[in-house]
């Protein structure tokens, strides 16, 4: 057991600022803000480097459900139960609970794990300040009813969900994207929000949950092996090509359950009506453009416009057959498979439904005890640190329950509070469990952890980029992502009545705005040295491989949670010397204005300290500091050193 040292053990027994400028980190290579201003009221920068977006003070409008103060006796009595379970397992394996954390460690991390970043000058300053016996409950609720909780849980499931904008050139997934962090704005009931997204029909711009099915567009059975692992906690893949060698599924199970949405189509076809007409329209279009074109082609722009509403979400009819190598003996290579779910089976409110909302209800069913273990094992992971059941998507007898009793407890909890994931996160949040002091801790340790408090984690890449904006913007949202709303109106098109006119100007138009390309440069009026200052939620997906997100382990969403934590040499370099730290000491970024409005260096130092630690500096820490600050000609360029010092600390980079 153990909680992240305090900034002045981590390098060693030496001072922390003279390893670092001996190896040359702290040599600014642009002019100082610190230096260039010295008077605690600053005056107005010659040239302002920040784009004026960020220098303003955040406006962020996001209609945020409420969790109600009048709901906190019910929520405590879910979280003594918790503790109940999990100080009941500790007992018998002979290991005390871990004490509970100060107020300066419960705060910083219950905004990296709520709000997704560190908290700010004034926030934190605000609560340690606070003598109010419901401090920490009081928090944990504004942070619940943040835009902050909706972009730190959006990553999350952006993750898991392989959230990208364009799975291919043509198909346009802003609206899907946009409809997840409705959702999670919302606080759409899971249940509900998963069966919309299994069931829905329609074009994205019409119903964006339909993104969740076009994500594996012509990819069927890989459809139901991301499904039923995301939502159920359960690999099948391998017993897409065989019996799985590891786990009970057999290949021809995997079939049946592939035949309950067999039937989904994710493009136009000939069994729709007017589709005939429609293609001739196209193909009119196509050729009209292309005589057009001074080389005879047919421009991107028209194509996408014209091929976005090619993705069409719908169920039809139809048969799966087995492949044409089976080989086992209880079926016929190629011959019909009767739809069938794993366990169980389909509810019966559902079972005079199409196959697709059988496999739905079947799925988010609350009588289906993997959908509400899984979604309570994820969200206890993300508070945590890990799964009662690791891997957290991968429930079999090869990876035990560390307690069982807490995971049924979690799962009747999450069920019986409707599905609510605020309220079952709430929970966790007020739990003595939660906030007791964190341990050290591996999963690969092949021990099972029994949660005496959570565990020492470093932070997510979207945490980390969340944080230095907190610290160096004022406004961190200067944009947020495109919805439905905004895409529909250059990509619904009505061919039986438009014109070829009509078609070419609202693909004009499109490439104009929203065109991936034309967006993404769109967004550089918002950027420091190339890097677009707003929160992650926001920003494009997936990012380029260099990027400071990427480096730090963002995932690629391709696969199902790709996102990484490992440590490499370019995140080193990208804090030391990248541009996204550097923005922090440009004149008007929000720790220079800060620190400069305080007279006294004691305070200045302390403003530091809670900024990028969240905590007061030690009597160790004041010594060093004052040190550094003695040996420049210049105080603000020490105070830049100390800040950037501080910045490339393990302890600025864990959840402790």
């Amino acid at each position: 057991m153990g909680v992240v040292p305090h900034v002045s053990k981590w390098l060693g027994r030496s001072r922390v600022f003279t390893l670092l400028i001996a190896v040359g980190v702290l040599t600014l290579t642009s002019p100082d803000a610190f230096a260039q201003r010295k008077k605690p009221a600053p005056p107005k920068p010659v040239k302002i480097k920040l784009p004026s977006s960020v220098l303003e003070k955040t406006s962020i409008k996001m209609d945020v459900a409420k969790v109600e103060v009048r709901s906190r006796a019910e929520i405590k009595s879910a979280s003594r139960a918790i503790d109940r379970a999990v100080e009941a397992k500790l007992a018998s394996e002979g290991i005390s609970p871990n004490p509970t954390a100060s107020d300066e460690v419960f705060m910083r991390r219950v905004y990296l794990d709520v709000a997704g970043r560190i908290p700010s000058l004034a926030e934190a300053t605000e609560f340690l300040q606070s003598t109010h016996p419901d401090r920490r409950d009081d928090l944990i609720d504004q942070l619940l009813n943040s835009p902050d909780y909706v972009s730190n849980m959006y990553n999350m499931w952006a993750d898991v969900l392989r959230l990208v904008e364009r799975p291919s050139p043509d198909n346009i997934s802003d609206p899907y994207l946009a409809y997840v962090k409705e959702s999670i704005c919302s606080n759409k009931p899971y249940d509900k929000w998963v069966y919309e997204m299994l069931t829905a029909t329609g074009k994205t711009w019409e119903n964006p949950a339909v993104g969740f099915q076009l994500r594996d567009d012509l990819m069927p059975l890989a459809y139901v092996d991301n499904t039923v692992r995301v939502f159920l906690g359960t690999q099948i893949g391998c017993a897409q090509c065989h019996d799985h060698p590891f786990d009970q599924w057999t290949q021809h199970q995997f079939y049946q359950l592939a035949a309950m949405t067999a039937g989904t189509r994710t493009r136009i076809g000939g069994d729709m009506p007017g589709y005939q007409e429609e293609r001739k329209k196209r193909r009119e279009f196509q050729d009209e453009a292309k005589r057009r074109d001074k080389y005879g082609r047919f421009p991107s722009q028209y194509r996408r416009v014209m091929n976005a509403s090619l993705y069409d979400v719908r169920e039809v009819k139809a048969v799966l057959k087995l492949p044409h190598d089976y080989a086992y003996s209880d079926a016929k290579p190629l011959s019909p498979v009767k739809p069938a779910v794993l366990w169980d089976e389909v509810p019966a409110k559902a079972k005079s439904r199409s196959p697709r909302e059988q496999f739905a209800a079947w799925v988010t069913g609350p009588e289906n005890p993997k959908f509400s273990r899984m979604i309570a094992n994820r969200l206890w992971k993300r508070f945590i640190g890990v799964g009662v059941i690791e891997p957290i998507d991968d429930f079999n007898e090869d990876n035990p329950c560390a307690n069982e009793e807490l995971l049924d407890l979690l799962s009747e909890q999450m069920v019986r509070g409707g599905f609510d994931q605020k309220q079952f996160i709430r929970a966790i949040l007020y739990s003595d469990t939660y906030q007791r002091e964190a341990s050290d801790y591996e999963v690969t340790s092949g021990e099972l952890y029994y949660a005496p408090g959570p565990v020492v984690r470093r932070m997510t890449a979207e945490q980390v980029w969340d944080s230095i904006l907190t610290m160096a913007v004022h406004n961190p949202w200067p944009f947020q992502r495109p919805t439905a709303a905004d895409i529909a109106p250059y990509v619904s098109i009505d061919f039986s009545h438009a014109s070829f006119d009509q078609v070419t100007a609202l693909a004009d138009q499109f490439k104009e705005s929203y065109d991936i390309g034309t967006y993404r440069r769109s967004l550089n009026q918002h950027a420091y040295q190339g890097n677009v200052l707003c929160r992650a939620s926001e920003l494009p997906s997936p990012l380029p491989a260099d990027h400071f997100l990427r480096q730090f382990g963002q995932g690629n969403r391709e696969s199902i949670q790709t996102a990484e934590q490992e440590p490499t040499v370019p995140q080193t370099l990208a804090m030391f010397n990248g541009p996204i730290t550097h923005v922090m000491l440009e004149p008007g970024s929000a720790i220079v204005d800060n620190v400069l409005a305080i007279d006294k260096t004691k305070d200045r130092i302390d403003a530091i300290f809670l900024s990028v630690l969240g905590r007061m500096p030690t009597q160790k820490d004041r010594l060093i500091t004052a040190k550094e600050l003695s040996q420049m000609k210049n105080d603000n360029v020490g105070y830049g050193n100390i800040i950037w010092a501080l910045l490339n600390t393990r302890e600025f980079l864990f959840v402790q």
